[in-house]
């Protein structure tokens, strides 16, 4: 029902009577020319400009008309059906028929109920639909959709499909999300475990370094398969080529059995290496597909080659290379001077107390600045200072090194190229003095991470600097006896955690491999899973290294079995972008070129697709939770033999019912069309009988 209410005090309408009967009587009450032509005329007339201007008058009042406007709208019922890999097997071959069943029964309630459909798996997707191929089953996020969809709405009922099976997400029993509706269950699959040998686990380290060693280890469970003896066999796949690398035995104990194997391989090749575990065959066995799981391992080839080349022996040498042999990825050489040494063999070299008299390595130092090799030199009592003071920039020394100095160290705080552990500043307090050449010192373009405090006195002589001329990483330790500052550690902490740390710190930053190519293709991870869409991000640099993207790149991606994919990679703002989608299982390289500035640059490297197998480890439906969760929501279990009742437990619950929505409409009376012709028919009708009698 329409009500009119106003924006100003109603008495207000008083004063629209009185200026609507003012401005008639001002006009007919002594006009006589109408009472001549008709006795009342002049009656209607001020009748008409009466109502003319108090409506007027009215609308100067903003009346508003509220109106209650009532909707009602039909409960909402989900159908969703599980379209994952074990309802494919417990369904058999007719798959479709589930589908052909809740399309009817989606029908059925389409006349009384608002009806939405979803699949879901992986993820949950509108629509009910026929493959049932998804890799995984997360029930948990077909809950989490619902709630986010429908919470505050007329949600009736849920109807799921499912074998209550889930490998993916959370339980559904315990995420607190309350539907707010019934849940109605239709069971799928066996809930009786047939005989089933299967690898349910494999536990390894994703990376591994070349030439280690690693621990799988794999969780082997059997039903009804006592007393039944199996072979798991350990293989390595490269391409069509499977190499056998262990068997190990599995003797079944018991109808419900589960054991542990732990198989140790080892890291002889560099890159992604795929290895599989598979069980022997027993007869009668239900399904073998899960006797089969493979694991992808990337190999990392990232141990550099450190060299510690000395004038002759010296402690601090040992000192050195057990710091940093406890790093996996250094692989550390002594060599000395007097020897035939290959630089180009080596990822970073140590300098100690090199150049010297005896042995200026004019050639080795050479060598490494052509090939940009990142060093460090100790300075000693054999050191040639000044050849040091050329060979690098960072520090100079004058001085004929015949004297020394006895010096501790103080840290510079604000030092940012690396982090240092913050106890290092007090513990080189009471630690014992180093050796430092006695002269003068000069500081280059360098960082200084310790300066010297001889006696009690902090100098500005740099102790330990780190820079980067030419390009080329640098430090400086301008003092030997670091094995005094590791042995003293351990005589106060039985360790060498702060020696050996600082160490191996300035050590990676300085031996660091800056990637200067101007053309770079890559992946966001060596190993991906076969429902995982693979990216490649792609960058290109003008001999200036600023990013361009003006000419196309061309990317191939070649399958271990010899097929090959080719695509132009997508520009963005400043760089490239390519979504390949879901590739195949297997193991991959890609080869990327683009034509600029007269160059061919190339980018490769090498990605692997492994598969997901999770369906084929959980064969045995879950009926109890699927029972568990109907009662939770207020719904009932159900089978496919009873999808045909839905409907009328629907309408028997009394819970799944329409809703009446009522919402109040206001609108204001000026913005009323017909007023407004109103009010032109009204004077238009007195101006029409005044020409007509003969005024204006």
């Amino acid at each position: 029902m329409d009500q009119i209410t106003f924006q100003y005090p109603a008495w207000y309408l008083i004063f629209c009577v009185l200026a609507g009967a003012g401005y008639a009587m001002l006009l007919y009450w002594r006009e006589t020319r109408f009472r001549e032509m008709a006795p009342r005329l002049h009656w209607w007339l001020g009748l008409l400009r009466f109502l003319s201007v108090f409506t007027i008058a009215l609308l100067l009042l903003e009346p508003l008309i509220k109106s209650v406007v009532t909707e009602v709208k039909k409960p909402i019922v989900v159908v969703a059906q599980d379209v994952s890999e074990s309802v494919a097997m417990a369904l058999g071959a007719d798959t479709t028929a589930l589908r052909r069943e809740l399309e009817t029964l989606s029908g059925q309630l389409a006349d009384a109920y608002e009806v939405a459909t979803f699949s879901f798996g992986e993820a949950v997707r509108p629509g009910l639909e026929a493959p049932f191929a998804d890799k995984a089953t997360n029930l948990d996020a077909l809950f989490r959709e619902l709630y986010d969809r429908y919470a505050g709405q007329n949600l009736g009922a849920v109807i799921v499909a499912t074998d209550g099976i889930y490998n993916r997400g959370a339980n559904p029993l315990y995420t607190g999300r309350q539907l707010g509706a019934p849940l109605y269950a239709i069971a799928l699959g066996d809930t009786v475990p047939e005989k089933d040998l299967l690898i349910k686990q494999v536990f390894f380290n994703k990376i591994v370094y070349l030439g280690d060693q690693f621990v799988v280890q794999v969780d082997v469970a059997a039903h009804h398969c006592d007393g039944e003896r199996a072979t798991l066999r350990v293989l390595q796949v490269e391409g069509a080529q499977v190499r056998n690398l262990q068997q190990v035995p599995v003797q079944v104990r018991g109808d419900d059995f589960f054991t542990t194997l732990e198989v140790t391989l080892e890291a002889r090749k560099a890159g992604v290496q795929r290895y599989r575990f598979s069980l022997s065959r027993l007869p009668d066995e239900v399904s073998t597909a899960n006797n089969t799981r493979d694991i992808f391992v990337e190999v990392l080839d990232a141990r550099q080659k450190i060299l510690l080349l000395a004038h002759g022996p010296h402690p601090d040498l040992a000192a050195i290379r057990r710091a940093l042999e406890q790093r996996k990825n250094y692989e550390v050489e002594v060599a000395f001077a007097d020897q035939a040494i290959d630089v180009a063999d080596y990822d970073f070299v140590v300098l100690h107390q090199l150049p010297s008299r005896k042995y200026p390595v004019q050639g080795l130092l050479t060598q490494m600045d052509a090939r940009k090799t990142p060093r460090l030199f100790v300075v000693g009592a054999q050191t040639d200072l000044t050849r040091f003071s050329e060979a690098q920039s960072l520090v100079s020394i004058r001085g004929d090194g015949s004297q020394v100095n006895d010096v501790t160290a103080w840290v510079q705080p604000d030092f940012d190229l690396f982090t240092w552990d913050e106890r290092l500043a007090a513990e080189l307090k009471v630690w014992p003095p180093l050796q430092a050449p006695f002269g003068e010192y000069e500081l280059g373009d360098a960082e200084v991470l310790l300066w010297q405090r001889i006696g009690k006195v902090d100098t500005k002589y740099p102790l330990w600097a780190f820079g980067e001329p030419g390009g080329v990483r640098t430090g400086v330790l301008a003092a030997e006896g670091l094995w005094r500052w590791r042995l003293f550690e351990y005589l106060q902490h039985q360790n060498h955690e702060l020696t050996d740390g600082l160490l191996a710190k300035a050590v990676q930053y300085l031996s660091v491999k800056e990637d200067k190519r101007r053309f770079r293709v890559r992946v966001a991870r060596n190993i991906f899973d076969e429902n995982e869409r693979i990216v490649f991000d792609g960058e290109l640099y003008n001999p200036a290294y600023e990013l361009v993207n003006e000419p196309d790149v061309t990317l191939s991606v070649r399958h271990e079995d010899g097929r090959e994919y080719t695509w132009v990679m997508d520009k963005t703002d400043k760089a490239y972008r390519l979504d390949a989608g879901i590739l195949p299982v297997g193991s991959y390289s890609f080869s990327a070129r683009v034509q600029y500035g007269g160059e061919q640059l190339t980018a490769t490297g090498r990605f692997s697709v492994q598969p997901v197998q999770l369906e084929a480890f959980a064969t045995t439906a879950d009926h109890a939770l699927l029972r568990r969760l109907a009662e939770t929501y207020g719904g009932q279990l159900l089978y496919p033999d009873q999808i045909g009742e839905i409907p009328a437990l629907l309408e028997q619950s009394g819970k799944v019912k329409p809703v009446a929505y009522a919402s109040t409409r206001t609108r204001g009376l000026l913005h009323l069309k017909w007023i407004f012709f109103l009010i032109l028919a009204l004077l238009s009708l007195e101006w029409f009988l005044r020409r007509y009698f003969g005024s204006y």
